[in-house]
């Protein structure tokens, strides 16, 4: 496409030519009747010759040389600091002696330019990952909540309410423990979502053992399956529940294969970890529960909302339900 203010077309360009070298009309004479200089239309009418029609199309205006442009070796150094300090085009430019524009441009055009799409450990650009189809693979997790005490946790009560709400909660539990301060216990919550639709299923349990976590699985597949989702993979974190020879044999049995995160690396197990987060804000935290079964007794309608109701920005502004199809409760 010709420039907006181009007086040439290729097609005006071709036609200008052929009247030179083919018509024997001068440069001044051809420049003239398209309006342009004699200059131009000697252009035009070289290029013709040496190049045919092929010459008569826009070229780049890139100049061959750029003796000002910043050299790789800059541009590593602003990368550097980029990734491993964090910093801001004014901090940069400060430390590399450049204007702050010109670290922008080169942040722009390595893509970090802005700091959410670098990861805050390792300084290395982002790369998500999403697998094709439901089932391909699902992320496996425990999260842990304290128990809510009668009357409410401080978090809406106040601290010192709080404390007298526990109190009253050990006496009558009779939970202390050996420094004789109450003992509320720890809700266990063992979540599984599913990779390509964010679907996701929870579990309330006593413990994180390796049994536990099992038998989680066995009735997450079970769940899944009822649903037309075939679990092919499932991806852990390395704890040691999920590190023993009962998880693999049970996970052989039901034709899954195993797989880990890299050690201290959490983001490889991103979804599950954001849905943690959700789930905290959403469900566990999100109001004043007058018991530890009041919030146990809310988490199925929660997760039924998040499954089927909740607009998820991951997958397009939908809810994970819309990923899976034909289902009964699609539209429930």
């Amino acid at each position: 496409m010709s420039h907006a203010n181009a007086l040439l077309t290729p097609r005006t360009r071709l036609r200008l030519a052929q009247l030179v070298l083919e018509d024997g009309w001068t440069y001044t004479a051809a420049g003239k009747y398209f309006h342009v200089s004699a200059r131009t239309a000697r252009k035009w009418a070289l290029r013709y010759r040496d190049e045919g029609v092929a010459g008569m199309q826009d070229r780049s205006s890139r100049p061959r040389t750029m003796p000002t442009k910043t050299s790789p070796a800059m541009t590593r150094r602003i990368v550097a600091l980029r990734w491993r300090k964090r910093l801001g085009p004014v901090q940069i430019a400060g430390r590399v002696g450049v204007p702050a524009s010109t670290v922008h441009a080169v942040l722009v055009r390595c893509r970090i330019n802005r700091l959410a799409r670098i990861d805050r450990a390792t300084g290395e650009p982002l790369r998500r990952y999403e697998h094709a189809h439901p089932g391909s693979l699902i992320h496996v997790d425990v999260t842990k909540f304290g128990n809510i005490p009668d009357g409410g946790g401080w978090r809406f009560t106040g601290k010192a309410q709080g404390r007298k709400n526990r109190s009253a909660t050990a006496h009558r539990t009779g939970e202390r423990n050996d420094h004789r301060n109450p003992r509320l216990g720890t809700c266990y919550l063992h979540t599984v979502i599913d990779d390509h639709s964010r679907v996701a299923y929870a579990e309330i349990c006593s413990d994180e053992t390796a049994a536990t976590a099992i038998g989680v699985l066995q009735r997450a597949t079970a769940w899944f399956q009822a649903r037309g989702v075939t679990v092919e993979r499932v991806l852990s974190d390395n704890g040691s529940a999920y590190r023993s020879r009962a998880w693999s044999a049970a996970c052989a049995a039901l034709g899954i294969k195993p797989k880990k995160t890299r050690p201290y690396r959490p983001q490889t197990n991103g979804k599950i970890e954001r849905f943690h987060r959700t789930l905290s804000d959403g469900w566990a935290y999100a109001r004043l529960y007058p018991s530890e079964a009041a919030r146990r007794a809310a988490l199925p309608g929660w997760l039924h909302f998040y499954n089927h109701h909740r607009a998820h920005s991951a997958i397009g502004g939908q809810p994970p339900i819309t990923r899976l199809t034909n289902l009964p409760e699609h539209h429930s």
